[in-house]
């Protein structure tokens, strides 16, 4: 179920997040990794959100006497030490036994947080447990019965849970070459945290509950009456135009997510960078704004808070993190990226991170 290695111990000091993608990759079997690094179709979205990157430049001011920047900011209340939260990747046994217990762990540590993910390893109380300040959001996918979406809301709430992350572009599994070509099959103890096979529901019906075939497509109204019964705020992921945006904010959302889920479901979109801006722009003044997908440096967020963004996700990092040394790799990535993003406020000469706007850069022709 696990990595062919055990990780790096603890006490190693990785030094680039480049090396803990390597030390994590090293750690996984092969249809393990091709699973974490994969897409979906000829994996074009994937390679779109890194590139899309590269076309954007800082514009720097010099001699601005800011040597100590805040890196500090907060999303819906919460507070954020830099403006990251990790992302609800599912299957995360895969990666390092303990999970999403070791990312929420190293996020309360840190200082920041995180979303758990419906259809993990380990159920969201026992996360909450772990570490209930880095474990604060709760992903939900809106399909299948409204009894079952209930009773997992409730469980949020009842769980201690600051808001939910409503996952919208999943209504069927991308079309994911890699899958059938190594003949991969989830092994259920990876995506059962929330729906034990000795629960109510068992693990077919708990796996059912995540594909709509059977059930009506849910619309933006449905969505809207069900969660107005809750008191906690949502967000909802999964939108790449800003059509999408405003519909989600009149359905109630508190914010937005911008994300192709990391080019796994459909490919051939633009990458979440380049849709950002429109997103922003459509959304702005009513409701928190996230990036997803295609981070992998502490420069591409604060590209991304230059566009828009509040905060970002950030999913395969954290993966990475957690397969080289569990809870300690995790915590090193997000200092490596606390530490890049200051150093790039620090030569922008932008002195808080919440200073940054259009101005900061620009995208070349």
């Amino acid at each position: 179920m696990t990595s062919s290695h055990e990780g790096l111990a603890p006490q190693v000091r990785l030094r680039t997040l480049g090396e803990i993608e390597r030390a994590g990759l090293w750690s996984l079997d092969r249809v393990i990794t091709e699973y974490l690094q994969g897409g979906s179709g000829s994996e074009l979205t994937v390679r779109r959100n890194r590139s899309a990157f590269d076309r954007i430049r800082f514009v720097p001011r010099v001699m601005s006497g800011l040597p100590h920047p805040s890196t500090a900011t907060s999303l819906l209340g919460v507070d954020l030490r830099i403006p990251v939260m990790t992302a609800p990747f599912g299957s995360d046994g895969y990666f390092h036994p303990e999970g999403h217990r070791a990312v929420a762990r190293a996020n309360e540590r840190f200082g920041i947080c995180g979303v758990v993910p419906e259809a993990g390893t380990f159920s969201a109380e026992q996360l909450a447990t772990a570490a209930p300040k880095g474990a604060a959001f709760g992903q939900l996918h809106p399909m299948g019965t409204e009894a079952n979406f209930r009773s997992m809301v409730q469980r949020y709430v009842d769980a201690g849970y600051r808001g939910l992350v409503l996952t919208l572009d999943c209504p069927t599994p991308g079309w994911r070459e890699h899958f059938l070509l190594n003949e991969f099959r989830v092994d259920k103890r990876v995506v059962s945290g929330n729906y034990p096979p000795d629960a109510e529901i068992d693990m077919e019906q708990a796996l059912a509950r995540l594909n709509p075939a059977t059930q009506p497509a849910w619309t933006w109204d449905k969505l809207s009456e069900l969660l107005a019964d809750y008191p906690l705020p949502w967000l909802a992921k999964g939108i790449l135009t800003a059509e999408d945006a405003v519909a989600a904010l009149d359905a109630g959302a508190a914010g937005v997510i911008v994300s192709n889920h990391g080019g796994r479901q459909l490919d051939g979109v633009r990458s979440t960078i380049e849709a950002l801006e429109p997103i922003a722009a459509a959304a702005r003044g009513r409701g928190a704004i996230v990036l997803d997908s295609g981070i992998r440096r502490g420069s591409d967020v604060v590209k991304a808070v230059a566009l828009g963004a509040d905060a970002v996700l950030i999913g395969r990092l954290s993966a990475y993190g957690i397969a080289a040394a569990g809870e300690d790799g995790a915590y090193q990535v997000l200092e490596l990226l606390r530490r890049e993003i200051e150093t790039v406020l620090i030569l922008l000469g932008r002195g808080d991170i919440t200073d940054l706007d259009r101005s900061s850069v620009e995208w070349e022709s």
